[in-house]
């Protein structure tokens, strides 16, 4: 799937003109590599990386969405891993 279509479903972005123009600023990270367009594709498993709304957000893909759905709905599809190591870094 599209990244910018992925952004757009699980509700990381507004709109998909939105997504795309977050993965055009080359900010974007798909599994450590620079994303450079919004066709890059992504899968189950793949890690993403993005500044969204002043804090870098760090998500892994568990399922592909096939609709934008509720808010709720959208959540089964990633993880948050991000606040996974500072919990984690937070506890030694």
């Amino acid at each position: 799937m599209r990244i910018d279509r992925f952004l757009f479903f699980i509700r990381l972005a507004k709109s998909r003109t939105l997504a795309q123009a977050i993965v055009a600023e080359g900010r974007v990270r798909v599994d450590g590599r620079r994303a450079l367009k919004p066709s890059e594709e992504v899968r189950g498993g793949s890690v993403i990386a993005l500044p969204l709304r002043g804090q870098v957000r760090v998500i892994r893909v568990l399922s592909l969405p096939e609709r934008r759905g509720p808010a709720a709905e959208a959540r089964t599809h990633y993880e948050e891993i991000a606040a996974n190591v500072s919990q984690q870094l937070g506890d030694d």
